[in-house]
C-alpha cells in the first residue's frame, strides 16, 4: 500500500490540475466585453450610454443633403436615439459596429453626419443615424448592432448589442443621412 500511495495521490492530482484548467475561463471570458442585449425599440442602457434603435433601412445610395456628398453601395442605415445616463464627459458613441454571423463591420466614417461621435447629454435625447456600406452578398440574415462609448474595443465594459432582422428591411434607391439633433418630447 506505501508504494500505491504515491501513484494514487499523483493522479488525484492530475485530475484537479485538469478540472481547474478545464472551468478556468479563456482570455475573451475574462477581459471581453458585458454584452447588454436588447431588440428595435428597446432603450438599452449600459454604465456610460442609453441607445435605442428605432428603425433600419438599406439603400442603394447615401446622401448629405447639406452638402453635394454621396455614395453608391449596399448600405444599411439604422435611425438611433442615444444619451448619456450620468455624465457627459466622454459621453459620445464612439465605436459601431454591425456583427452578421463571424464578420464585423464598421460604421462608415465617410459619411460626416452621423451620430458616431456626436456628443450626448443627460437627459436628453439625441436621434441620429448610423451608416453601414456592407458587402452586395449581406441583404438577410440577423445583425447585432454594437454600441459604446470606448474608441477601439469594449475589454473590461459594457457593450450595448441589438439584434436586427435584416430580412424583412426596406429598401430605398436613396436616403438623405440627417446631422444628429436633439429630440422633442
Amino acid at each position: 500500500m506505501k508504494r500505491a500511495r504515491p501513484w494514487i495521490l499523483g493522479g488525484v492530482l492530475l485530475l484537479g490540475a485538469g478540472a481547474l484548467t478545464a472551468v478556468t475561463p479563456g482570455d475573451d471570458a475574462v477581459i471581453g466585453p458585458l454584452l447588454l442585449r436588447g431588440a428595435v425599440g428597446d432603450a438599452v442602457q449600459s454604465r456610460s450610454l442609453i441607445a435605442t434603435a428605432s428603425d433600419a433601412t438599406f439603400a442603394d445610395e447615401v446622401a448629405v443633403p447639406t452638402s453635394h456628398w454621396s455614395a453608391e453601395g449596399n448600405w444599411l442605415v439604422v435611425r438611433v436615439t442615444a444619451s448619456a445616463p450620468t455624465t457627459e464627459a466622454d459621453a459620445a458613441i464612439q465605436l459601431a459596429a454591425l456583427a452578421i454571423g463571424d464578420r464585423v463591420f464598421h460604421s462608415s466614417e465617410r459619411v460626416a453626419t452621423t451620430l458616431k461621435g456626436a456628443p450626448l447629454r443627460v437627459g436628453t435625447d439625441t436621434d441620429g443615424m448610423l451608416a453601414f456600406e456592407l458587402p452586395p452578398d449581406v441583404v438577410a440574415g440577423t445583425a447585432e448592432l454594437r454600441l459604446t462609448t470606448s474608441y477601439y474595443t469594449a475589454e473590461l465594459d459594457d457593450l450595448i448589442a441589438i439584434s436586427l432582422a435584416l430580412d424583412d428591411l426596406p429598401r430605398v434607391p436613396t436616403l438623405d443621412i440627417e446631422a444628429p439633433a436633439w429630440s422633442t418630447p
